[in-house]
C-alpha cells in the first residue's frame, strides 16, 4: 500500500479527509441506489466500495498521530 497520501500537506486537515470520505461514501449510496433500480455497474460499485475502504483505513485508522490538537491549523 502506497503511504504517500499521509505524507502531502493536502490531507493534513482533518475537515479535507473528512469532506473526501463523505463525497465517496455518497457516490457509493449513489451507485447501490442505482443497483437497487435496476441500473448501474457492479463495477462501479465495487469501485466505489473499495475506494471507501480504502480512504477510511487511510486516512482515520493509520493517520499518524502528532498530538493533541492536531486539527492541521498553523500553529501561531
Amino acid at each position: 500500500m502506497f503511504k504517500n497520501e499521509q505524507k502531502h500537506p493536502f490531507y493534513k486537515p482533518l475537515w479535507v479527509r473528512v469532506a473526501l470520505v463523505v463525497s465517496i461514501a455518497l457516490w457509493l449510496g449513489f451507485e447501490i441506489w442505482q443497483a437497487s433500480a435496476g441500473g448501474g455497474s457492479g463495477l462501479w460499485l465495487a469501485l466505489a466500495a473499495g475506494m471507501l475502504g480504502y480512504a477510511v483505513y487511510t486516512f482515520f485508522l493509520t493517520w499518524p498521530k502528532d498530538g493533541p490538537g492536531d486539527d492541521g491549523a498553523p500553529r501561531a
